[in-house]
């Protein structure tokens, strides 16, 4: 498959800054990068169209970068709380997503979409989690995740004790077995 040659309109992760031409793949530029407007075909009607522009563009991405620079400030150590459902062992039933990220995000002031969010896999256990949100291309901010199953369990976590281990419950089995039953309280007179 032979590649295609696009113009970047904004810097793109992994892949070059705003004005450089780069060679992709054809599905790539076809279903990311030109309908997200990130990046635009390299002709030779383009190329003149965006040297033309180019200035305005620079201006207009210098303008956003600044106000996610603000915004980012603003925001430094934003935590959130998702309380779902778990396990013993602390493996949530389900799991918690991009889309689950974001709209506690917003809920908690922080406006943002699930594309925002750079979460490699889904979190799947309880915990606290360290998320990457993009506010620009050239701004990420950190967003702590504490996923719990309770509130009281949330604010524990952040603290620094350890949920959902088997640690946890062990005190609760001891307890219960150290506890003798009248049957075995019997067996032990009848033995002797």
């Amino acid at each position: 498959m032979a590649a295609t040659e696009v113009i970047l309109l904004q810097r793109v992760e992994h892949l070059g800054q705003m004005g450089d031409l780069v060679k992709v793949k054809p599905g790539y530029a076809r279903n990311f990068l030109l309908p997200q407007g990130k990046a635009i075909r390299a002709n030779a009607a383009n190329r003149d169209r965006f040297e033309r522009e180019r200035v305005q563009l620079e201006a207009q991405n210098i303008k956003r970068r600044e106000e996610a620079e603000r915004l980012s400030e603003r925001m430094e150590g934003l935590s959130v709380v998702l309380i779902r459902q778990a396990g013993d062992g602390g493996n949530l039933y389900g799991s918690v997503s991009t889309r689950d990220i974001a709209q506690a995000t917003t809920e908690a002031g922080l406006s943002i979409t699930r594309d925002q969010v750079n979460l490699p896999h889904p979190i799947k256990t309880l915990g606290l989690y360290d998320v990457r949100v993009a506010l620009h291309p050239e701004v990420t901010i950190l967003v702590r995740v504490n996923v719990a199953r309770t509130v009281e369990e949330a604010e524990r976590q952040a603290r620094g004790e350890v949920i959902g281990s088997e640690e946890d419950e062990t005190p609760v089995l001891e307890l219960a077995e150290e506890e003798p039953t009248e049957a075995s309280a019997d067996e032990e007179s009848a033995s002797v």
